[in-house]
């Protein structure tokens, strides 16, 4: 007598289950079928991207919130440096572009492994006091930053012959529409194309021919003035290169991209060639300007047509049109992902919906921060008689200022958080 009691219910349905021969659920291709009264003919899968393109298909925001950093105060103050000290600050840019590196992959590793943002991570180890005052931090700096980019968008069609008035309220408007009604897909690869403006510089400074052995000794061989206007400058590149926008912008990016921890290879490569790009580019306007503005003798640049005269050995009478159209992408670029930092910032910081792809019900508070950066900075860049150069210098110097008390808070916050193989982050490294 068989003791074993025969299977009821789901368990005779799972062992009757088991038994059956595999059957395939591929449909083949070309095969019609009926979806809700329509006819649909199925198409194959495209194939999966190979060698160059697959490489830059990875891109993203790494590279997008790397290249914002070379925007309007970014490329006043870089062409400043080579303006007044011709390639004495080149070993500063090399020392950051290994930090900035790091920092981005870590950026990049905390949002593909936590799926939370930066201010996320701040909120949960320091509570919601200190997470109010590092928000006050990002207002301020981003703030500040924001206006320099309506400034840049105003410089550049000035050079076009075409008034502020008329350019910064069409750009501001621009912008405000891309991101409100656009999808987070579309918005990234529209940012990315507007990266392309960048290599008029490295071209510029090759053109320029520069003396590469000084070039070499100003890479190379540390130089430090204890000049008020070599400090000055020297915060400055330091806060334009590594500034908490950047990041925020960084790992909320990839947290609203959806990757996750098998995504992690991917986002790490994008994170490492987004800071080497940008730093390169970065090196290029300090070498063009060096090459040509510093040697002439010309170390005070105090408008746009002024810093313009470093893409003449490449551009020739052109060169103002040139340095226009990478003016005017670089301060579209990020005159539209500062505005997104912050409001991902303020969101993440009080647990408020946030994304490119919420709808305005959903996401009303976040898509409110956007637009009242986009209305402010807008409104004071059309303010008459705006110092347009020493502005956008000061503005970078103020986020330099700002870096170390925004930094420490940062590698606090995520210092316990687990990576992927249960470790926590270190940071004595840095």
């Amino acid at each position: 007598m068989n003791d074993q009691p025969n299977p009821t219910g789901l368990e005779a349905i799972d062992s009757v289950t088991t038994e059956l021969p595999a059957i395939s659920r591929t449909l083949p291709t070309g095969m019609r079928v009926n979806i809700r009264g329509r006819s649909i003919k199925l198409r194959g899968l495209k194939r999966q991207p190979k060698g160059l393109w697959r490489w830059l298909l990875i891109l993203g925001p790494g590279l997008i919130a790397t290249s914002a950093g070379n925007d309007a105060g970014g490329i006043a103050t870089y062409s400043s440096a080579g303006a007044q000290f011709g390639y004495k600050l080149i070993w500063v840019m090399l020392v950051l572009t290994v930090s900035f590196a790091v920092v981005q992959e870590m950026c990049a590793r905390l949002g593909a492994a936590t799926g939370r943002g930066l201010l996320d991570l701040i909120r949960e180890r320091f509570g919601i006091g200190w997470t109010l005052f590092v928000v006050c931090i990002v207002i301020i700096a981003n703030g500040g930053v924001t206006l320099s980019e309506f400034v840049g968008i105003g410089a550049a069609s000035e050079l076009f012959g075409v008034s502020r008035y008329i350019s910064v309220p069409i750009g501001a408007a621009l912008l405000w529409y891309l991101v409100i009604y656009g999808s987070y897909a579309k918005v990234e690869k529209i940012f990315l194309l507007m990266t392309l403006v960048f290599f008029a510089y490295p071209i510029a400074a090759f053109m320029g021919r520069p003396d590469w052995s000084a070039v070499a000794e100003g890479a190379f061989v540390p130089t430090i003035e204890w000049d008020s206007a070599y400090i000055f400058l020297l915060v400055g590149v330091l806060g334009t290169t590594i500034t908490p926008y950047i990041q925020i912008f960084q790992q909320s990016s990839v947290v609203e991209r959806g990757a996750a921890r098998r995504h992690y290879g991917p986002e790490r490569i994008d994170a490492y060639f987004g800071s080497i790009f940008s730093n390169l580019m970065s090196i290029s306007m300090i070498i063009a300007t060096g090459a040509t503005l510093y040697v002439a003798g010309q170390h005070e640049i105090t408008s746009a047509a002024d810093a313009a005269k470093a893409l003449e050995p490449v551009a020739g009478a052109s060169a103002k049109t040139l340095f226009a159209i990478g003016l005017l992408g670089a301060s579209l670029l990020a005159g539209a992902v500062l505005p997104l930092a912050t409001a991902y910032a303020v969101s993440e910081a009080f647990g408020i919906p946030k994304g490119v792809n919420l709808d305005f019900r959903r996401g009303k508070i976040f898509f409110t921060i956007f637009t009242a950066f986009i209305v402010v900075g807008a409104g004071i860049a059309l303010i008459p008689n705006v110092p347009i150069f020493p502005l956008l210098v000061g503005i970078q110097v103020l986020s330099g200022v700002l870096l170390p008390l925004y930094w420490y808070l940062f590698c606090f916050s995520s210092r316990q958080r687990p990576t992927f193989d249960g470790r926590v982050e270190k940071f004595s490294f840095l």
